[in-house]
């Protein structure tokens, strides 16, 4: 059976297609070449007019895993009133729940109705990992993956503070991701969460962990390179020391040399690109650091922009968390650890316009987006449930795509947070290319999902269609059509069949010998056995609802 797609207008990054108008084929799930047959059609559907992209990719959202959880006990109120078991059509509204707080089935449901077809979890505690799995696999429609934490567990600082050597610490590393069944790395507040635990308040780069005695750019440097030299596609994800504070911008210009040259992802940049000037003390630092971004081309980063409404802040930066707590909204939160290898804080938060500090947040996000050069190395995140829910990454694609609309935005800003912004003097307008450039192309070529993210022959049919509007955020609330794998899963912005995506996984070579030490730790410090720890293939897939997919890229030689 194959599906014919007629004139569609296609925005294709990838093969530099740029509203190129053609056919699409689609057979058992994936984008085939024209049959030489024309019999061998059996269904055609004419897109005339409409503006057709790969399914879209969140490389960073916050989907599984026990903040998610404690973010749903914390904040009941936020829950829909009503139950429902297995979805088998249409059976949340847009207000259905919380968009803060959606549980798994909103999730998959919000996700492909906006042409979202995959989301990877950033923060994935190893020790954890089999709950946010578990609820991973119970999010219907996407395909999922996470990022594995490391850099503030006992076991790395020790491999460190006894200068192990690089192939110990890459064992260890790759052992993690088969455990985890993980697709890369992340490392939030290098050594800092841990640092925490010892009564530091604060951790700058080239600071020691007073108990372990190693610094942030000593733990970045060994990641990074453990990760290029495994051969892992996705480069070190990095949550960088001193979120949130006023001058942390500097340590962010730091950060960018601590992989030595290696690839580094910075996740959330506006977070991290904050100066001291002006009366408040608080300014945009977007200007030096999108020029850093600019000139060093080994750094990737994504915005983790911050929108207007109710939210809830969930991060495994524990120390930031308990400085935030005071700032609740509605006052509660909760601060905890698991097994004393990484930390959780989850508050609710509601940013305002009219409140300095908010304002220049949203204004400095935009800033970086409208200032960095590159598209393929920028992406568009709200750091959900963070910064703002994922549900509004059409407003913000508005935002981006449409000067006077976010110049009509910034007029009702704090008239302080104006003044202390260059937001007006940016003209740029990001086009259809540029969006499919972050969110699909890019995001699917930096974690390494080689068949998606395009709509070259080979690769998975995941493909969104749009009605070509000037109002960008009403474009992109509700697609015409989406397809999964080659299935059409929403029609007119609605669900009309539920599937099941794959769970995305890199499974590299690794010295097994590493389990020598490991078992022997796990036995004198661990409160679970080793065994238990690994999470197998069947435990991914299972009842149907999913199947591993694995990546890996050709590992390289270790250096001396």
């Amino acid at each position: 059976m194959i599906i014919r797609l007629k004139n569609a207008r296609v925005f294709d990054p990838t093969h530099k297609k740029d509203g190129v108008v053609e056919d699409i084929y689609i057979s058992q799930g994936r984008i085939v070449a024209q049959p030489s047959d024309a019999s061998k059609i059996t269904s055609s559907m004419d897109l005339s007019g409409k503006v057709v992209m790969a399914g879209a990719i969140d490389m960073h959202s916050h989907i599984g895993g026990g903040k998610s959880n404690i973010a749903r006990m914390l904040l009941p109120e936020f829950q829909a009133s009503k139950h429902y078991s297995e979805p088998e059509a249409h059976v949340c509204s847009p207000h259905c729940g919380h968009h803060a707080t959606p549980n798994t089935t909103e999730t998959g449901f919000r996700y492909i109705e906006m042409g979202y077809t995959a989301a990877f979890e950033p923060a994935l505690m190893p020790v954890n990992a089999r709950q946010a799995h578990l609820e991973m696999a119970d999010t219907p429609m996407i395909d999922k993956g996470a990022y594995a934490m490391l850099g503030n567990d006992d076991y790395f600082l020790r491999m460190l503070a006894s200068q192990q050597d690089q192939k110990a610490i890459n064992d260890y590393v790759a052992w993690i991701l088969h455990s985890t069944q993980s697709i890369g790395i992340k490392v939030v507040n290098p050594g800092g969460i841990n640092a925490f635990k010892f009564n530091q308040r604060k951790l700058d780069l080239d600071e020691n962990n007073r108990h372990y005695q190693v610094s942030p750019r000593q733990i970045l440097s060994s990641l990074s390179r453990a990760v290029h030299e495994l051969g892992i596609a996705k480069p070190l994800h990095v949550h960088c020391n001193n979120l949130g504070a006023a001058g942390n911008f500097q340590t962010t210009l730091d950060t960018m040399s601590a992989s030595d040259g290696l690839p580094m992802h910075l996740t959330h940049i506006q977070f991290h690109s904050y100066g001291k000037e002006g009366d408040k003390q608080f300014s945009s630092a977007a200007a030096e650091i999108a020029e850093a971004l600019n000139k060093h081309k080994h750094i990737t980063a994504d915005v983790g922009q911050i929108l207007f409404g109710q939210t809830v802040t969930a991060s495994g930066d524990s120390m930031v968390q308990q400085r935030n707590a005071r700032h609740a909204n509605p006052k509660k939160s909760v601060l905890m650890d698991i097994e004393c290898d990484a930390g959780c804080g989850v508050l609710p938060f509601k940013y305002r316009d009219q409140n300095y500090v908010n304002a220049l947040q949203w204004a400095i996000g935009l800033e970086l987006f409208l200032s960095a050069d590159d598209p393929w190395r920028i992406f568009l995140t709200t750091d959900h449930p963070n910064g703002a829910p994922f549900t509004s990454y059409p407003h913000l694609i508005r935002l981006l795509m449409d000067k006077h609309f976010r110049n009509e935005a910034f007029a009702k800003l704090n008239f302080d947070a104006q003044a202390m912004s260059n937001l007006l003097s940016l003209d740029r307008e990001y086009s259809l290319y540029d969006i499919a450039v972050m969110t699909r192309a890019g995001a699917a070529g930096l974690i390494g999902l080689n068949d998606r993210g395009h709509l070259g022959i080979g690769a998975a049919a995941d493909i969104t269609v749009y009605t070509d509007q000037a109002d960008r955020e009403a474009m992109f609330s509700k697609p015409d059509y989406v397809f999964k794998n080659g299935e059409l899963v929403v029609k007119d912005g609605k669900v009309i069949k539920v599937v099941w995506g794959a769970t995305h996984t890199t499974k590299p070579a690794f010295d097994l010998g590493v389990e020598k030490d490991l078992s022997a730790y796990f036995a004198k410090y661990q409160t679970m056995q080793l065994a238990n720890f690994k999470i197998s293939n069947d435990e991914i897939a299972d009842d149907g609802r999913g199947s591993i997919v694995v990546h890996n890229k050709q590992a390289t030689s270790p250096q001396a």
